[in-house]
């Protein structure tokens, strides 16, 4: 954080948990790695939230989906 910039904090505030702009998650909860075979939520960071922004059929796709971002935005965690 550069303690010369009046909005640093503001800026931290803004970063997704976890520096992960996008994430997947089960339709039906429980973690991700079980039932991978069952649709996958796909969510993005809005700045303030994670935004529901489509479905994936299962967790191969999803986590693709996720993998595209990253590769497209170097620094980023999936």
């Amino acid at each position: 954080m550069d303690a010369n910039d009046p909005l640093a904090a503001y800026y931290k505030r803004r970063r997704p948990p976890l520096d992960q702009a996008r994430r997947h998650r089960p339709l039906g909860g429980g973690a991700s790695h079980l039932r991978p075979d069952e649709p996958r939520v796909l969510e993005e960071w809005d700045g303030f939230e994670y935004q529901p922004v489509g479905t994936a059929p299962n967790l191969a796709a999803a986590r693709a989906w996720a993998e595209e971002f990253d590769s497209d935005h170097p620094g980023s965690q999936s």
